[in-house]
């Protein structure tokens, strides 16, 4: 895989920011968090043995490290991100971990010039939901795609189902502000909440055989309340608005207490199990 021009400005900035250290820092916590949701995905990917599966937004590589446990020294998995803070840690842990199928690449997968044609399998966990040209975008991943290549991708559904976002976000509204509604198309995590709406994206990108159903599952952050909260608090909507708004550290204290208070609800025998609705879509590749 050779290296394309990074698209200027947006994502790419976005995690050279404090933000894409902070991912870094609550890394551990993340994939532990998120465990149940890579579960879910790579029961629908249905990988095996031996094939080459293509991982989009892979971030600090737990997607891309799983992959490519399950298709052993035979496959082989590339993982494509537009962080080199991310990717950089990737590397590191496939390096601890002695995996030697899996490589990554820093690139912007709308327009990156992927292999055509060579793998049996793409898949994303929260990943696609950050094209400015989403047609644009899955049209040039699915073109790496073999065949009838398996995509298999999962979003967050809508803000008000995933109490993980909504909670934080809601605190940090009544302490500082409403910063208002952003668009709901507009690329972020929420932006393929709407599983009509993506699906007229696959057909309009050439692909067929296309399914889109929303799931539940269980977040299962570790860690006590105040550090769960406090995790919650400094990553997604809550930062973002302490951060428009120039809340103080004061502010910032305030909001995790109030997000302790609301996550109390959830916090069952001593863990956490945070109720989230996710939307997960297949499609084959032309």
């Amino acid at each position: 895989m050779t290296k394309s021009t990074l698209t200027k400005g947006g994502e790419a900035d976005f995690w050279k920011s404090a933000f894409g250290h902070q991912w870094i820092d609550f890394e551990s916590s993340l994939d532990v968090s998120m465990s149940g949701v890579l579960e879910r995905l790579l029961e629908y990917a249905d990988l095996n043995v031996a094939q080459n599966v293509l991982d989009i937004g892979c971030g600090t590589g737990a997607s891309s490290l799983a992959a490519a446990d399950i298709v052993g020294a035979s496959g082989q998995v590339d993982a494509a991100d537009i962080s080199t803070v991310l990717l950089e840690r990737a590397r590191q842990k496939a390096l601890l971990a002695e995996v030697e199928n899996v490589k990554f690449e820093l690139c912007d997968a709308q327009i990156h010039p992927f292999p055509k044609a060579r793998y049996d399998r793409i898949i994303s966990r929260f990943g696609m939901m950050f094209f400015d040209a989403p047609v644009t975008a899955l049209e040039n991943i699915a073109k790496a795609g073999k065949p009838g290549c398996r995509l298999v991708f999962v979003t967050w559904a809508q803000v008000s189902e995933n109490p993980w976002f909504a909670i934080p976000r809601q605190v940090a509204v009544d302490r500082l502000g409403d910063p208002g509604v952003a668009k709901p198309r507009a690329p972020g995590p929420f932006a393929f909440q709407d599983i009509g709406y993506v699906k007229d994206l696959l057909i309009s990108a050439g692909l067929s055989d296309i399914t889109g159903q929303e799931i539940s599952c269980e977040l299962t952050p570790p860690g006590d309340i105040a550090a769960t909260a406090n995790f919650a608090s400094q990553l997604g909507p809550a930062a973002r608005i302490i951060q428009e708004f120039e809340g103080t550290q004061e502010d910032a204290r305030a909001i995790a207490d109030g997000v302790a208070q609301g996550f109390s609800a959830f916090l069952k025998y001593g863990e956490f199990h945070i109720p989230a609705t996710l939307n997960m879509f297949t499609a084959s590749c032309p």
